[in-house]
């Protein structure tokens, strides 16, 4: 699942270091509108329904809390 979700992000901002990256919001690496294009991919790639109250930095400051979020929507 990490690997799929590392090629979403590097097609949605292949500038980012997102290997190393621990902060991608409070740091301000990621905006609004990349996080719209992230869920997009994470739902249809994951056939997941990431919602409204998951749009919470904690969920995108890192890839290993995408795959958390990913992890808990498919529960």
């Amino acid at each position: 699942m990490k690997e799929q979700i590392m090629e979403i992000l590097k097609g949605v901002r292949s500038d980012v270091d997102f290997e190393n990256a621990e902060k991608l919001i409070d740091d301000g690496i990621l905006e609004s509108l990349d996080i719209v294009a992230i869920v997009g991919e994470f739902n249809e790639e994951f056939d997941v329904e990431i919602s409204v109250e998951d749009l919470v930095p904690e969920n995108f400051n890192s890839v290993d809390a995408m795959v958390e979020l990913i992890t808990r929507a498919q529960e």
